[in-house]
């Protein structure tokens, strides 16, 4: 299970936890962001539903609590996906035969990850609530549910954008004597948007929804994309750019941030146009 170490810490030893992506306010800047470019033929409760998503995004992070150890087990290999692991591997669609490759591979599934099976499996789940609100949209329960599997899955979408949770290297990397440099880096990037307050208004600004035609290769595409940040990641905490945030330090961040918020975004609407044409769910 990923760690990262945080803070001073009054008991013996060094405190670990799971790493999350972005603080909690981060996450919900990104979900409230990606609600106010929503377009006008989607609900409106939906999309007066900011301050809502923003509190749901942050879920997955709460499930992490130590007590809730059947949960926190089960949940923390969503957030993220370990791409070296897969040695070329395209992975398939069903996270029980990605497990299985996994481990063919001689690597075990839960420190590899499993963040595009958490994109699509909330997708799926946002789209079966919107058939349902189709059908009564009034009722504020399947409103509740929309708001709800909405706001996880923006959550997984910031996993996604953030470049440390696609590599074994998210909290350091070997130096030149083998020995692990930068540690620390994780946590500085997931507290930079809330430290440096990161609003929904700016993070949102020009963007516009796409409907997504194949989801499944977008998320893919998504990730690897978001892979190929990470030297930059590293280059500039070397420079302390994220411990003393400079122009090009924000930037980079609130890019990452803009692009969580558009792949959120993207995905609520084809959730959204995909349940019109869904069939029954029994």
């Amino acid at each position: 299970m990923r760690k990262f170490m945080i803070g001073t810490v009054l008991v013996l030893g060094t405190l670990t936890v799971t790493a999350p992506a972005w603080w909690i306010k981060g996450h919900g800047a990104i979900a409230e962001a990606a609600a106010a470019r929503l377009p006008e033929d989607m609900p409106a409760f939906f999309r007066a539903g900011g301050k809502a998503l923003a509190h749901y995004a942050g879920d997955p992070d709460r499930w992490k609590n130590r007590d809730a150890v059947y949960l926190r087990a089960a949940e923390a290999p969503d957030h993220f996906i370990d791409l070296e692991d897969l040695e070329g591997h395209d992975l398939p669609a069903d996270r029980y035969q990605a497990a299985a490759l996994i481990a063919k591979l001689k690597h075990r599934p839960e420190r590899t990850g499993m963040l595009p099976y958490a994109l699509m499996e909330n997708f799926d789940r946002l789209t079966c609530a919107f058939y349902d609100l189709r059908a009564e949209k009034d009722n504020p329960a399947i409103q509740a549910k929309c708001l709800v599997y909405a706001g996880i899955l923006s959550h997984f979408t910031g996993d996604a954008a953030m470049p440390l949770h696609t590599t074994r290297d998210y909290d350091g990397k070997k130096g030149a004597d083998g020995k692990a440099i930068q540690k620390g880096i994780h946590a500085k990037i997931d507290g930079f948007p809330e430290k440096n307050q990161f609003a929904p208004e700016e993070v949102c600004r020009g963007l516009e929804p796409k409907k997504i035609d194949d989801v499944w290769a977008h998320v893919n595409k998504a990730l690897k994309e978001s892979y190929t940040h990470i030297p930059r990641c590293y280059e500039l905490d070397a420079a302390g750019a994220f411990d003393q945030p400079t122009p090009e330090s924000r930037a980079f961040i609130m890019d990452r941030c803009r692009v969580a918020a558009q792949f959120a975004m993207d995905l609520w609407y084809t959730a959204w146009l995909k349940s019109a044409t869904l069939p029954p769910h029994y």
